[in-house]
């Protein structure tokens, strides 16, 4: 049993079926957004609803959810069971740690209302849908003013980046301005830009990056920076942050004649799906004697000790840049604990380093050398990696790092029949 979205933001295939999806068309709606409720500003969400659609009906009320990911269709249930994460992560955490009650379809056939505490709740994060489908979630929203001010400071030394953002995250705050989202670009070795978002009303000229201008090549370029709330929430989509130049999106000419309504992640989405359909990039390197490509698209987390150690082995061993810094701290479940299944530490300070092209490896491609690579060795800084896109650790590695066990107790309460496929099945076999 799988869902039939008309949009995915998973980066691994699925094995073909014949199989009817869920049709889940109908639960894609915000139900009611509460400014006032006893619980401080909420919003009632059905689970297939995209944060687009969620961010256009809560941010005329002056309201956001806690976290708001990347991408534009990214759906909240998928933020939940599959985690988001964003700049505002490092003071609120994740997704689904701003969920106070969801109805989950479960794979047994029942919609259960589960809330934090319970088995089916604290398990749901990082189930990527082999415990059921949240159809309906109750999530907390913060309060925002009309602009985002931005400061972009740079740094040649990553392990002074590290305690800066050790020292922001600790004080929320920097050279005594507040800060309320976090995030970064390691353009290179001694080139790091982190990125200070502060929340504000006052008026002033904004900057426009769904033009001819790109957001990420403003980080480099520029000290001080202005948007409205709503572009900085979309600030990466536009360009999918620095991915649309495999496209052109970012050469000058083709861009001015790109409606600026596809300058967008599902529809880079789709010319992705036409180049994996049709072999063209693999065409392409046959044709000019290039090595074949090894595809490494990975988010991952690091302790905020081991960033320095990571980039340096990543420049060594991988030879990928840009990739993208942004701190998180988990706030646990509501017993104090981490989370199941995706066992970050409460209050331990992360930095989810996003990375994602492809390397020239040759005939080795198909035992995926760097993505196994990159695997061990965030295992061996005690980093976890999300499971969006392709995974290729062996069943005993997997069950222990994602605590599968436990994941198989709660499913043999809510999916006796096993309808829905388990997680390494999902993750590891791409079913």
């Amino acid at each position: 049993m799988r869902l039939a979205k008309r949009t995915t933001n998973l980066f691994r295939a699925r094995a073909a079926t014949d199989a009817p999806g869920l049709d889940v068309s109908g639960l894609s709606g915000v139900i009611e957004v509460l400014p006032d409720s006893p619980d401080g500003p909420v919003a009632e969400v059905q689970g297939m609803c995209t944060y687009e659609d969620l961010v256009d009906a809560t941010l005329p009320h002056g309201l956001v959810p806690y976290v708001v990911p990347q991408l534009r269709t990214i759906t909240l249930g998928g933020a939940v069971t599959g985690l988001g994460i964003e700049s505002t992560s490092f003071r609120l955490g994740l997704p689904h740690e701003s969920v106070l009650e969801m109805d989950v379809f479960t794979g047994g056939g029942e919609v259960v209302t589960t809330r934090p505490g319970d088995d089916l709740f604290d398990a749901f994060p990082n189930s990527y849908g082999s415990l059921g489908y949240a159809t309906r979630l109750r999530i907390k929203l913060e309060r925002v003013p009309s602009y985002v001010a931005l400061r972009h400071v740079r740094f040649d030394d990553a392990e002074l980046l590290a305690k800066t953002i050790a020292e922001i995250t600790a004080s929320q705050d920097y050279d005594g301005e507040p800060v309320h989202g976090l995030d970064g670009v390691s353009f290179g070795p001694g080139e790091h830009v982190l990125t200070l978002a502060r929340w504000t009303d006052e008026p002033g000229p904004t900057s426009d990056y769904a033009g001819q201008d790109i957001y990420y090549r403003s980080l480099q370029t520029r000290d001080r920076d202005r948007l409205t709330a709503y572009d900085y929430l979309w600030r990466w989509d536009t360009d999918w942050f620095w991915c649309s130049g495999a496209f052109g999106a970012q050469n000058p000419r083709l861009r001015k004649v790109w409606p600026r309504s596809k300058r967008r992640s599902d529809v880079y989405m789709k010319l992705l799906k036409l180049d994996r359909r049709f072999d063209i990039a693999d065409r392409l390197d046959r044709r000019a004697g290039r090595p074949l490509r090894e595809r490494v698209v990975q988010d991952v987390e690091v302790p905020i000790d081991k960033l320095g150690e990571f980039l340096t082995w990543f420049d060594d061993e991988i030879g990928m840049r840009p990739v993208w810094l942004c701190p998180l701290v988990s706030t646990g479940a509501s017993t104090g604990e981490q989370w199941p299944v995706y066992p970050l530490e409460p209050g331990r300070l992360y930095v989810n380093i996003g990375f994602w092209g492809t390397v020239h490896v040759g005939p080795d491609r198909v035992d995926a050398p760097r993505n196994r690579a990159i695997e061990a060795k965030v295992h061996e800084l005690g980093g976890h990696k999300s499971l969006y896109s392709e995974a290729f650790y062996d069943k005993p590695t997997f069950d222990a790092l994602y605590n599968t066990a436990h994941l198989d107790e709660v499913k043999r309460r809510y999916d006796p029949d096993e309808r829905l496929t388990n997680l390494y099945d999902k993750a590891v076999k791409s079913r």
